[in-house]
């Protein structure tokens, strides 16, 4: 049966904060994103070591880490070096942490995905390198602010890349932001990536009024089929994490698209905790009727 996780900085960039919240709620695990308004490249020895302490003095464990790796621009040759010194210390991270999952994007959208598309695969080569050396796998996760933005995108790089260390990170909530293929998140987009599913990424979003725009809402109240999501994730014997990145804010004013697309630090985690707690209680609703 999979395990629940959240997004740290979906709860607190505050450790005590988080973990605090975490042990209220029965959440097992977190996926580091942003604490302390550093990204998790950014985390330098002495504070690695205290929340790994701090995670195991209470019990938590750290489900992924939620590295912002090849969100750039892949004309760059510059932004790209930067992002493989990314994975690197990301993967230093994850192994400290006890994971062995580091997510990871395919670039910034820019023209057309097929002109583009074998590019991206070649950028990929020496990142299958790196992650066996760094003994890590990473989740790459369907984003539509980056090439790869649905299930049957993913699916198809996947199979392309074809290697066991390069997995998919599913997000059936980008897929509707995404919709190049007007498809359902599930069960069609999840169909495409579903044996290489290393991860999970839980938010909610609906298609609001005559132009269809998604906006963010509760997990459970929106246009994705989570029951039948989670107990398709039941039936196939998945026994990874579903980690909430709610993205949804109860108080708070609608992020701008700039903080949704590079999410981290106070500005994006304020009104968070207790739009989080919310999701939660209807994520474990949803779970027990399975």
């Amino acid at each position: 049966m999979f395990k629940l996780a959240t997004f740290g900085d979906e709860i607190s960039q505050d450790l005590n904060e988080l973990v605090k919240i975490c042990k209220q709620q029965k959440v097992g695990a977190v996926e580091l994103r942003s604490t302390w308004n550093k990204g998790p490249h950014q985390l330098n020895k002495t504070e690695i070591k205290t929340i790994r302490d701090k995670f195991r003095d209470n019990g938590i464990k750290t489900c992924s880490i939620a590295a912002p790796f090849f969100k750039c621009d892949i004309d760059s040759p510059k932004e790209i070096q930067e992002h493989y010194d990314i994975l690197n210390r990301c993967s230093e991270l994850a192994h400290a942490l006890g994971t062995k999952i580091v997510r990871g994007f395919t670039f910034w959208r820019k023209g057309d995905f097929d002109v583009y598309y074998q590019r991206i695969l070649d950028n990929f080569v020496p990142v299958v390198k790196l992650a066996k050396k760094n003994k890590i796998i990473i989740g790459v996760e369907n984003e539509a602010a980056c090439f790869v933005g649905t299930g049957r995108q993913l699916g198809r790089f996947l199979s392309d890349v074809n290697s066991p260390l390069i997995r998919a990170t599913w997000d059936p909530a980008n897929e509707i932001h995404d919709n190049y293929f007007n498809e359902t998140p599930f069960p069609t987009g999840f169909s495409f990536v579903k044996k290489y599913l290393i991860h999970f990424h839980m938010k909610d979003s609906i298609r609001m009024g005559e132009s269809g725009k998604p906006e963010c809402v509760p997990v459970g109240e929106g246009d994705i089929n989570y029951w039948g999501q989670f107990k398709a994730l039941k039936d196939m014997g998945y026994n990874g994490y579903v980690s909430l990145e709610t993205h949804w804010r109860m108080k708070v004013a609608k992020m701008s698209e700039e903080t949704v697309n590079r999410p981290g630090g106070a500005a994006y985690t304020a009104g968070a905790a207790e739009s989080s707690i919310y999701c939660l209680q209807n994520i474990k609703k949803i779970i027990k009727s399975l």
